[in-house]
């Protein structure tokens, strides 16, 4: 049984959980991180150095960090029928160019309107922060809006582990950015991906925190 260390309200954890429910693994996550702390712990930074979540460990004592990299690393080692790891090369790279553009693009982007809505008291928001993370995140939905005009999924006609990290920022975007314009292509790839069961148990059923 393979453990995830990680509180279920990260979206990086989320990613990672997600992955699991899609492949049907067994495992175990262990709250770690935010309220629960315990991240700065010898025994914690032994295995992630960089105090952050989530952390994969498995029986064999193998540990490792990087949350798109572990949906990789899962996909990999336990997708026999393709179900999230491409098999044709062009839609494999492609399913990597989309995870990597949320952590340098839409990710950054998204952050402090997060912050700023949802971990910030009222009174003291700085509206101008939070103004300029919605457009840029805009911005950025527009992107995959008209990737999604072409494709059904970011990476060609099948669902694979290039819409988890994507699917995981829709799901704060669609909850914080309630006054976006009108995205067709996005809203229907995000209705597909957020129907799936997977995505209910690990992430629509949590809470933004």
């Amino acid at each position: 049984m393979i453990k995830i260390w990680g509180r279920n309200t990260s979206s990086n954890v989320q990613k990672a959980m997600w992955a699991v429910g899609e492949l049907g693994l067994a495992h175990q996550r262990i709250d770690v991180g935010g309220a629960f702390g315990q991240t700065r712990e010898p025994k914690y930074l032994a295995m992630n150095p960089n105090g952050l979540v989530p952390t994969l460990e498995e029986e064999d004592g193998f540990t490792m960090w990087e949350s798109n990299s572990i949906v990789r690393y899962l996909a990999g080692k336990h997708d026999k029928t393709g179900a999230l790891e491409p098999k044709d090369p062009h839609a494999r790279g492609l399913a990597s160019q989309w995870m990597d553009w949320q952590l340098s693009v839409v990710g950054p982007a998204i952050t402090p309107v997060f912050w700023g809505l949802i971990r910030t008291p009222p009174e003291k928001r700085d509206m101008n922060a939070i103004k300029a993370g919605r457009d840029k995140t805009v911005d950025a939905m527009k992107i995959l809006d008209a990737q999604l005009g072409k494709t059904e999924y970011v990476a060609g006609p099948a669902f694979s582990y290039g819409d988890i990290p994507v699917g995981v920022m829709c799901y704060r975007f669609v909850q914080l950015v309630t006054d976006r314009p009108a995205m067709p292509n996005l809203d229907r790839w995000y209705a597909a991906v957020s129907s799936r069961p997977a995505f209910k148990d690990q992430v629509g059923s949590v809470p933004l925190s």
